[in-house]
C-alpha cells in the first residue's frame, strides 16, 4: 500500500518515535526496537527523532554543552551491529565536571548502563567549512579526559543503527576531569592524542586497555568526522566555539554497578587518571 502523502507520514512516525523513546526513559521502561517503521525512513528521520528529543530538553531547561560521538571504535561495531559513526548532544543534566579528576555518580534513572573511557575536546572557535584533522587544531585549545555512561532503553542491547541514533546516541551522563591546554602535549598534539595508552579497572583490578588511534584513528580524527557527517545535514546544530565533544570509548563498553569504583590511568598525555564512584 501507498502512503498518500509521504511527507506527513515521515513526520507522524519522528514524532511517534521520538515520544516514545522520551517517555521510556522518563518511566525507565524498556523499549522495542523500531525495526521497519524506522529503518525504511532512513537515518536522517532517526536524527530528526533525536533533534525532536533534544528540543523537549531544551524545553525543560537544559542547556546543550557539546556532543557525544559514538562507535567511533571499530572493535565494537560487530558487538552492536552498528557499523557506523553516530553522534548525540550532551547537556546541562548530563554533565558532570570535576576538577580533582574523582567524581560519585548515581546510577538511578539510568537504562542497562555501562561505562566507556573518553577523551573530551574543546572548540575554542567554530570550525570553518570542510575543515579536516589538521585544520581542526587550530579551533581546539583543550582536552579532557573521563567517562561517558551510555544507556540503552532497548533490552539487552539489542537495536539497529537508527534506533540507537533516535535515542540520543544511547547518551547517559558525561563525568570530566580536569582540562589542559592543548598546547601542554608538546610539539605534536596530534600524534600525541593517537599515541596515548589508557588501562581501566573495576574495583582496582585491570579489565581493559585502550589507546587514542581507537576511536577512528584518533580523536582529532573523531572530530572531523562529526563535522563532515554535520555538514550533511544542515538541519542540525553545526559544531560551534564552546562546545565540548566526546569523541568515544577507548575500550570497549562495560557493563556498571552500583557499589563499583572505576578508574582509569593515562600514559602519554600529561592528563591525570579519573575514578569513578557509583551509587544506587
Amino acid at each position: 500500500m501507498t502512503t498518500a502523502n509521504p511527507s506527513a507520514h515521515r513526520q507522524a512516525v519522528v514524532q511517534r518515535v521520538a515520544d516514545a523513546v522520551w517517555q521510556a526513559c522518563a518511566q525507565q521502561q524498556p523499549l522495542a526496537p523500531f525495526g521497519d517503521e524506522l529503518d525504511s525512513l532512513g537515518i536522517d528521520a532517526a536524527y530528526d527523532a533525536a533533534r525532536l528529543l533534544r528540543q523537549r530538553r531544551q524545553g525543560a531547561g537544559c542547556q546543550v554543552l557539546g556532543r557525544k560521538i559514538g562507535f567511533t571504535n571499530r572493535a565494537i561495531w560487530p558487538v552492536y551491529g552498528v557499523y557506523q559513526p553516530i553522534w548525540g548532544a550532551v547537556d546541562s543534566a548530563t554533565v558532570q565536571v570535576s576538577d580533582h579528576a574523582k567524581v560519585t555518580r548515581s546510577l538511578a534513572g539510568l537504562l542497562e548502563p555501562r561505562i566507556e573511557p573518553e577523551l573530551m575536546l574543546h572548540l575554542a572557535r567554530t570550525p570553518a567549512p570542510g575543515a579536516d584533522a589538521q585544520a581542526l587544531l587550530r579551533d581546539v585549545d583543550a582536552v579532557a579526559h573521563g567517562f561517558e555512561i551510555v544507556q540503552s532503553p532497548f533490552p539487552q542491547w539489542r537495536f539497529g543503527t537508527a534506533d540507537a541514533v533516535a535515542s540520543g546516541s544511547l547518551h547517559g551522563a558525561l563525568l570530566m576531569g580536569p582540562a589542559v591546554a592543548l598546547s601542554a602535549l608538546g610539539p605534536d598534539p596530534m600524534r600525541a592524542l593517537v599515541e596515548f595508552g589508557l588501562t581501566l579497572c573495576r574495583n582496582g583490578s585491570e579489565v581493559d586497555r585502550g589507546r587514542g588511534a581507537n576511536v577512528l584513528d584518533g580523536p582529532l580524527q573523531a572530530l572531523a568526522h562529526l563535522h563532515q557527517s554535520l555538514a550533511a545535514r544542515p538541519a542540525d546544530e553545526q559544531l560551534r566555539a564552546g562546545e565540548w565533544i566526546s569523541t568515544g570509548t577507548l575500550t570497549a563498553a562495560w557493563p556498571v554497578a552500583a557499589g563499583e569504583t572505576w578508574t582509569t590511568t593515562l600514559g602519554g598525555l600529561p592528563l591525570p587518571g579519573f575514578t569513578l564512584e557509583l551509587t544506587a
